[in-house]
């Protein structure tokens, strides 16, 4: 019953967090490559001794393993991860539920994990499959750059059609189509986001 990372976030200021028990889930290793595609850190947290842990590590493919961590002492990690750059917690475990708290952003698996954990979580993966962290960072990243589109080509319109009206050229079918005209192209174009298969 593997456990993977997370997401969201300046990639350059993300550190991710695995953890794993004695199997690595079949798509464990899949999802940990994609965030390192994204340029995050993905670091394995376990209680399990450092032989095994760094056995597991290998297989999921994480950048680092720290093992031998006590349920108590996954907190003072986080803490100290927390003071490099933001950082995402995937667990499932009821001895989990404080770290997921703790992190900036926590991620529980909504199947195999326990009550405690999918309370304190920000995220419930249902399926257990780490992979839906990456589309779901895939999906809000494409969302944020709609979002800023709809936002420069508004006030851009909006400018224009201000410095046209100050100089007496535009006329009322130019500040129609800067109020109604714009607000159809925005939503439009904010329609994009609905389309997620390729992603």
């Amino acid at each position: 019953q593997g456990r993977t990372p997370l997401l969201f976030a300046d990639e350059k200021q993300f550190l991710g967090i695995v953890a794993v028990a004695d199997v690595v889930k079949p798509t464990s290793k899949e999802a940990v490559q994609k965030f390192r595609d994204y340029g995050i850190h993905v670091i394995m947290l376990t209680g399990d001794n450092e032989r095994t842990a760094k056995a597991i590590g290998r297989q999921a493919g994480v950048d680092e393993v720290i093992a031998g961590v006590l349920p108590d002492g996954k907190e003072s990690v986080i803490r100290s991860l927390k003071q490099q750059g933001k950082v995402a917690m995937v667990g499932d475990g009821i001895n989990d539920a404080p770290v997921l708290a703790r992190a900036d952003l926590g991620a529980a698996m909504g199947g195999i994990g326990s009550d405690a954990a999918i309370e304190a979580a920000d995220i419930v993966l249902m399926d257990d499959d780490p992979r839906k962290l990456s589309l779901a960072m895939r999906i809000s990243r494409k969302t944020m750059r709609l979002v800023w589109q709809n936002i420069v080509f508004a006030l851009a319109v909006k400018a224009v059609c201000l410095v046209l009206g100050a100089l007496g050229i535009a006329n009322m079918w130019v500040a129609i189509f800067a109020d109604v005209g714009v607000m159809v192209l925005c939503v439009l174009n904010a329609a994009r986001a609905l389309d997620t298969k390729r992603l």
